[in-house]
């Protein structure tokens, strides 16, 4: 067992290596952290798009779970974030503006795929030409359908605008209202 001379641990609490031994942050900050770090996904698959976000959440080989997403919900009210993937038909609008609604403050919207972003290739009468028609969306991931590591860079972007404090996008939406 060694002895610690009181000068040195004098020598190790002054006010000047202080913080050498002590990290400082707000309260504020620190929320933040927590909550980019344990965002909670609510899948709404409605085509092609669904079975790639399925098996890339599901999937041990891109492990969402390292980023604090591993806990897919089944409903909205215990979600952070609703994932939007596959093209939106006119008749879907209305359940997924509901099931918008239903989700607690702060809520996040991702629009995974090039249909859920702008129809992609159902440009037409019955498909809605992006889902940020009816609900506001936070992050776009590109793609048809887009690779897993676009959804985690999906998801990376996502946690870096709540850590740097940016608002979500309907917060956006009242203040320019």
């Amino acid at each position: 067992m060694e002895v610690i001379p009181p000068a040195q641990v004098r020598r190790a609490l002054r006010a000047t290596d202080l913080e050498d031994l002590v990290m400082t942050t707000t309260v504020e900050k620190a929320m933040a952290w927590a909550s980019s770090n344990s965002v909670w996904p609510f899948g709404f698959g409605l085509a092609c798009c669904a079975m790639e976000m399925i098996g890339m959440i599901a999937s041990a080989r891109y492990d969402v779970a390292r980023f604090g997403s591993e806990v897919v919900r089944a409903t909205p009210r215990q979600a952070d974030l609703i994932i939007v993937s596959g093209r939106v038909a006119h008749r879907m609008a209305e359940p997924i503006r509901q099931l918008y609604e239903q989700m607690l403050e702060p809520k996040w919207v991702m629009a995974m795929g090039a249909c859920s972003s702008s129809a992609g290739m159902f440009a037409n009468y019955a498909v809605l030409q992006g889902v940020d028609k009816i609900i506001p969306v936070d992050v776009y991931v590109p793609g048809c359908p887009p690779r897993p590591e676009a959804v985690i860079e999906g998801l990376l972007t996502l946690q870096k605008k709540i850590r740097a404090g940016i608002p979500p996008a309907y917060t956006q939406q009242q203040s320019d209202a």
